[in-house]
């Protein structure tokens, strides 16, 4: 072994041992194709026809946001907005449950993955992820950044993740509400993740991590996907899972920046990640072929169904879960653009899909429009993605992210609004969900009608046309877009009832306004461009 090799296994071993972490065999940053071959060895997944690698996650198939702790301490305390989102844990109860993990683990196999979240050079935050799992750490590999050679030998995480899947946590002792938890200290730069093996907490954690340090440095975090066209100019999706992020930014005609978290600086946007995280469920190759060519060798197929012969994944089952996800690195997507980083956007989409059928597909929003809206963050939570979620309900998450936005949502807003001001951008509301009537009545947005309306804004077809104002939601909807039926556009005409309608909207326009008092004393103006009862 050389002296390069040597001095790099020394240092991040030198790295465990300052954390107390005493692990026996110790796999780092192995090649895909390794940790495939280990994950088949182990029993952990089985490779499908299409080279993907299938796994189940257990009794998670979704995220335990109830289940997600951050340690309160001298650096969180007066920061954090605690409360129903952000469950506080103290101390003394993280060093308890880091201690008795610590003897877990002790001399057992685990993998590391040494990596980096964010795109800017400038701006990133170089992690470490420990996992029991081999999957877990082609997940890893797959979603954030890769560091090169030269990176990894002098590689030193500022923040790690230690996620032991057969670890439960003794909640009367610990503090917890169960025996599953996602517990973030700031202070202790560490991520505990304990009794789930889905692995989006591993990738909503550092998520959350970046929502909280990014704002210190006036940089605005974001909960959306991006992309860009030939003339460069980048676009942003937001929205909850679901909505269509990943779907509507993995487009033919742009090149993709990222499909789930980005930051905005002065310079521009950048992708938080390295990879796509996207759902499966009724996935077509005609609606999303981007998606679809993704899922081959490489890629981490979670909770699909696979033939038991053939091994040919069945998109439509979801006997397991509505949450099928798979996982695949970015240049998986023909174009996308790597280093993801891009300038400032032109047009700014918040997608939202309403169960109940009565917002607008489309409508434009002023400045004050989208702080209202971006803090209200209004969709219809879809089945699976979170437990206990069987069918679509109506929920608010604040920045289209709550459950990982460990700010006040005043201080994301003011600096979308800042942004806005500063640079232009144009703001839409799309709504991908039901139309004709609520969820069980009528249909989900056709996907054609849907990405014609998202080029219309991306090309600035929308702004020559005219628009009227819809109520109660008190916003501009436009009368006509190109390949989209005008009937479409005004959701009251796609009803049969229409009394039935104007009762349903009022209704959400009176859910909008309830929510948004729980902000207490926001600007008039930004209060005031929401729906109206």
């Amino acid at each position: 072994m050389n002296d390069s090799c040597q001095s790099k296994i020394a240092n991040y071993l030198t790295q465990l041992e300052e954390k107390d972490i005493k692990l026996g065999k110790v796999h780092r940053n192995l090649s895909p194709a390794s940790l495939i071959e280990l994950s088949i060895h182990r029993k952990e997944g089985k490779l499908s026809s299409t080279g993907a690698l299938s796994v189940k996650t257990g009794k998670f198939t979704g995220r335990s946001p109830d289940d997600r702790y951050i340690v309160d301490d001298n650096v969180t305390h007066n920061t954090v907005e605690w409360g129903k989102v952000n469950h506080p844990l103290s101390e003394t109860k993280f060093e308890k449950i880091f201690s008795r993990m610590k003897k877990q683990i002790e001399g057992k196999e685990f993998f590391i993955f040494d990596g980096l979240v964010g795109a800017d050079e400038e701006i990133r935050l170089p992690i470490r992820v420990i996992t029991d799992k081999a999957w877990h750490s082609l997940f890893a590999t797959q979603i954030f950044i890769r560091p090169t050679l030269a990176e990894l030998k002098n590689h030193e995480p500022k923040f790690t993740l230690l996620s032991v899947n057969n670890f439960e946590a003794l909640p009367t002792a610990d503090g917890t509400r169960t025996e599953t938890f996602v517990i973030i200290s700031f202070k202790k730069k560490m991520i505990l993740i304990g009794s789930t093996s889905y692995a989006g907490e591993i990738k909503k954690a550092f998520f959350t991590v970046m929502n909280y340090i990014l704002p210190l440095q006036g940089i605005f975090p974001m909960h959306c996907s991006a992309n860009a066209g030939d003339n460069g100019a980048s676009a942003l999706f937001f929205g909850l899972s679901g909505t269509g992020k990943t779907t509507l930014s993995a487009d033919t005609e742009r090149r993709l920046i990222g499909d789930d978290e980005h930051g905005w600086s002065h310079k521009g946007i950048f992708n938080f990640e390295g990879g796509c995280y996207a759902k499966c469920v009724n996935l077509k190759k005609q609606d999303e072929p981007q998606i679809w060519n993704a899922i081959k060798f490489g890629a981490v197929m979670e909770n699909v169904v696979i033939n038991r012969y053939s091994r040919q994944p069945d998109f439509t089952e979801s006997s397991v879960t509505e949450n099928t996800r798979v996982a695949y690195p970015l240049d998986f997507i023909p174009g996308s653009i790597i280093p993801s980083v891009a300038g400032h956007p032109s047009v700014i989409l918040f997608l939202t899909a309403d169960a109940f059928g009565v917002m607008p597909p489309i409508s434009k929003l002023t400045r004050e429009g989208a702080m209202y809206h971006f803090m209200s963050g209004y969709t219809s939570k879809l089945a699976g993605t979170e437990r206990g979620i069987t069918e679509p309900k109506e929920t608010f998450s604040q920045c289209f992210g709550a459950p990982f936005m460990p700010l006040r949502a005043q201080r994301y807003a003011e600096m979308l609004g800042e942004k806005i001001s500063k640079y232009g951008s144009n703001v839409y509301l799309i709504n991908t969900g039901w139309s004709g009537g609520p969820y069980g009545v009528g249909k989900r947005m056709n996907i054609r009608y849907t990405r014609a309306m998202v080029r219309a804004a991306l090309h600035q077809d929308l702004e020559e046309r005219s628009f009227m104002h819809n109520e109660p939601f008190n916003v501009d909807i436009p009368t006509s877009c190109p390949k989209v039926p005008s009937k479409v556009l005004d959701p009251r005409n796609t009803w049969s009832d229409k009394q039935k309608y104007d009762l349903s909207a009022k209704r959400l326009a009176l859910l909008f306004v309830k929510n948004f008092e729980k902000f207490g004393k926001v600007p008039i103006e930004i209060r005031n461009a929401g729906p109206r009862i």
